[in-house]
């Protein structure tokens, strides 16, 4: 989520520097009407990335951070803080510049195991509706390699293709319980860009991802589904602003091929859709109103999905180049919504908070 966060900052930044470093301070709180478990969830994320071009093909990236979570329960108050793992990422492009090739390793610099009591809290963090900033606070740590490579198609499109392979490493998640062997994941991607109508441009991408079963303790496994993701964006010139469009559509599907000692993860659906107003107010600061819309569906293997929650959320973003190597982003948000809980529904309030910067040499 840091890297969604940085890529308007990351735009912005010099193409030709060899060194970047970005940090700031998030802010997440949702706050629930009666009947429902919690009374509100808050986190603050500090993210860290550096990112360094060791030659012209040749590019090292870090990125961490550190999160504080806490909840009110009707029980007592749930508090989880700590940093979270480092992702390391090594890409080399090709002279050419058609084929990239990355290797990226998670090392377990967060919290692989908590107490049961902050189960819940993680639970709640991980709910994809809310989109927390910080939804994990570690893993046992894992290894990634990927290629990504693109076409010309005719004078004005572009076509790409790119698959990658994780594996994941054995850890505790909650103490004193079993270890958890995360079942390793393959994503395959297609997407095309180009422009459309003049002076729009059109992006788009189709993902196909599989992961094996997750085996814990003595045997005990669960398996999640292949998972469809559908992302498409234009770009619209409106006057001296640019207007954004963009759609997500996320379906997983039920597992296939196991029996019934295995524990099936639900068949589910994450939709967003948002817009943004990009608009320069000077050369140096540049404002840009949004809105995005989010739900998200679950359901058993057959039947209809049920709606576990809806938001909507406005906002704007505010970016400032202070000088030729520093710019700043600060962005200020607030959620609108319902989610499902004390059988029927509860409204939500969500403010988000943000303010990064990034120095680029």
């Amino acid at each position: 989520m840091w890297l969604c966060a940085a890529a308007p900052l990351a735009a912005q930044g010099p193409t030709d520097g060899v060194t970047a470093a970005r940090t700031g301070v998030v802010f997440d709180g949702y706050y629930f009407g009666s009947s429902y478990a919690f009374d509100h969830v808050v986190e603050w994320t500090v993210p860290v990335g550096l990112s360094h071009r060791l030659g012209p093909s040749l590019t090292v990236d870090l990125s961490s951070g550190y999160a504080h979570a806490a909840a009110a329960t009707t029980s007592g108050t749930l508090e989880l803080s700590g940093p979270t793992d480092t992702d390391v990422r090594l890409s080399w492009a090709s002279v050419s510049g058609r084929l990239i090739v990355s290797v990226a390793g998670t090392l377990p610099t967060g919290k692989r195991a908590v107490d049961t009591s902050a189960v819940p809290l993680l639970s709640a963090l991980a709910t994809e509706v809310l989109n927390f900033t910080t939804p994990s606070f570690g893993t046992g740590g894992g290894v990634t390699g990927g290629f990504a490579t693109a076409f010309k198609l005719g004078e004005r499109w572009a076509l790409g293709v790119g698959g990658s392979y994780r594996w994941y490493a054995r850890y505790t998640p909650v103490a004193g319980g079993g270890d958890l062997e995360p079942g390793g994941e393959g994503r395959v991607r297609l997407g095309a860009e180009g422009r459309v109508g003049g002076r729009g441009y059109f992006r788009g991408a189709a993902v196909y991802a599989t992961s094996g079963a997750d085996t814990l303790g003595a045997g005990s496994r669960s398996a999640s589904g292949p998972r469809f993701l559908v992302y498409s964006g234009l770009s619209l010139p409106a006057g001296r602003s640019s207007l954004s469009l963009y759609a997500y559509d996320r379906y997983r599907l039920q597992p296939h091929g196991y029996d019934s000692t295995v524990v099936q993860v639900p068949r589910g659906n994450v939709l967003a859709l948002g817009a943004r107003l990009d608009r320069p107010l000077s050369p140096a600061l540049s404002l840009a109103p949004n809105v995005e819309f989010r739900h998200e569906l679950a359901g058993p293997a057959t039947g209809r999905l049920a709606l576990l929650g809806w938001l909507v959320r406005p906002g704007v973003d505010v970016r400032y180049r202070a000088s030729g190597t520093l710019t700043v982003l600060v962005q200020g948000r607030a959620a609108f919504g319902r989610l499902a809980g004390g059988g029927g529904s509860v409204s939500l309030v969500g403010p988000r908070a943000v303010v990064l910067l990034e120095w680029a040499q």
